[in-house]
């Protein structure tokens, strides 16, 4: 199947953060195992986190642009919702539960880095803000470029990863600097719990996300409103009775619809009215893309 233009863009969208998160996962571990912050331990988990999310979704985009087959007669839309579920569990784990451990750990022994650590750690943060918040612009204007950008988990994943990284960046700056004022580990241990407790929440967001997806969440309302519009507004339809939708990929839905047509019409002109509906709906709805109509003869008036 042919790779669209947007796909394109997301994945070198998911590239560039990649490769800032590669790089920045390992000068937050080299300062964090220097100055023993951990906060920025918190923090270097959090990269490495989204480095291997990255991974899954640029799997996501290779695997869900596969063409239909026996076994998947509808196509692979849905492996992009898969991956971004996996990206949400690696969040969660490798994100959010090292730095709630980091966290206690800080509090338990009470530790306190040493004024070059700080600056070691620091220099490395203010880097790494930069790395995530040019990621993060980039990201956003594909966003504010495309249509479809905000149904595409590959790229919210991207943005709600970068988002994250530049608030759980700045809540380990500041905790760092408190530490070094005041002299109480309290500060640094809280900014690695808010860290964790920020990632907990984007990795529940984009968890129930993907689930909707993947159970088989229905087409956006203006789609089914049209469709059903469209139906209703056909001189042989006497009634709609009923329209269920279901996304099946980022550009991909599916239409089903029983309708009741006007009492008298044969079976050739029935076969005549579905074709034209099915046409009327795929070229107002490219993404319909698999359409079922189950038709029935209304039955005449005063009938049995």
């Amino acid at each position: 199947m042919k790779r669209p233009e947007s796909d394109r863009r997301t994945r070198i969208t998911v590239l560039v953060a990649l490769a800032a998160n590669l790089v920045i996962a390992v000068a937050k571990a080299v300062g964090g195992f220097i100055s023993g912050s951990p906060a920025l331990l918190s923090e270097a988990a959090h990269s490495v986190a989204d480095s291997l999310n990255e991974i899954f979704l640029l799997a996501a985009l290779r695997r869900s642009r596969r063409p239909p087959d026996a076994r998947h007669p509808f196509g692979y839309g849905k492996e992009r919702y898969f991956w971004s579920l996996l990206a949400a569990v690696g969040i969660f784990v490798m994100g959010g539960c090292f730095s709630f451990f980091q966290g206690f750990e800080a509090l338990r022994e009470n530790a306190r880095e040493s004024p070059s650590g700080y600056t070691a750690g620091l220099i490395v943060l203010g880097v790494a803000f930069l790395a995530e918040g040019s990621s993060l612009a980039r990201a956003l204007l594909q966003l504010r470029g495309e249509k479809a950008g905000a149904r595409d988990p590959a790229l919210r994943t991207v943005i709600a990863e970068d988002s994250t990284a530049v608030l759980g960046v700045v809540l380990a700056m500041a905790g760092m600097v408190l530490h070094l004022v005041t002299g109480d580990v309290v500060w640094e241990a809280s900014a690695s719990l808010g860290i964790g407790l920020l990632l907990v929440y984007v990795a529940f967001r984009l968890g129930r996300d993907a689930r909707d997806q993947l159970i088989g969440e229905s087409a956006e309302p203006d789609l089914r409103h049209g469709v059903e519009d469209l139906l209703g507004a056909q001189a042989e339809v006497d009634n709609v009775a009923a329209l269920l939708t279901m996304r099946l990929g980022l550009d991909s839905v599916l239409v089903a619809a029983r309708i009741d047509l006007a009492p008298g019409i044969d079976s050739e002109e029935i076969e005549r009215v579905s074709m034209r509906i099915r046409k009327a709906v795929a070229d107002k709805w490219p993404q319909a893309e698999h359409i079922f109509l189950d038709i029935t003869n209304a039955p005449p008036p005063g009938g049995v």
